[in-house]
């Protein structure tokens, strides 16, 4: 566990660049052999790409880095519990390992809301650690949220006063 929150505050580090352009701060990063071979946090908003997620930059980074699909002795740390596209990527990279901080209750399939990533229908389950860093990995997305509806907020009372 000692090198779950040491490779997940790497995760953090991400998060907190996709923060600071204006990004939603979900970083990702992928262990193999113990060296992290890939690093990615959200790009949607910058490049208006809908699968510009995290996970899936750094599975693809991690790929091509490897010259293979199959991530089958890796680990991916992530500070969000993945998505149901990104979860359907670990499963078809056969990514070994799946550690991530905060939990989504609104979308998280990695066991909240449903487990894809265990999925015994599936030909590839990945073992799953939650909570790692938890507190962390919530409070930058709760703060960004929180701050980004302030922001909105302020916005809307300049404009009122405008007119």
């Amino acid at each position: 566990m000692e090198h779950d929150e040491l490779y997940m505050r790497a995760a953090i580090e991400q998060a907190e660049l996709a923060r600071e352009i204006q990004e939603v701060p979900i970083g990702a990063v992928i262990v193999w052999n113990g060296e992290i071979i890939s690093r990615a946090y959200n790009l949607r908003e910058t490049e208006q790409r809908a699968v510009a997620h995290a996970e899936l930059l750094a599975i693809d980074e991690a790929c091509r880095k490897l010259g293979t699909w199959r991530l089958e002795d890796a680990t991916l740390y992530v500070t969000l519990e993945p998505c149901p596209m990104c979860a359907g990527a670990i499963v078809l990279s056969r990514v070994k390992r799946v550690v991530y901080g905060a939990k989504d209750p609104k979308g998280g399939c990695a066991g909240t809301l449903m487990n894809l990533l265990q999925e015994e229908r599936f030909n590839h389950q990945a073992e799953v650690v939650s909570g790692v860093l938890e507190e962390e990995c919530g409070e930058l997305l709760s703060s960004f949220f929180r701050e980004l509806r302030q922001k909105k907020k302020a916005e809307r009372q300049q404009k009122n006063t405008c007119l």
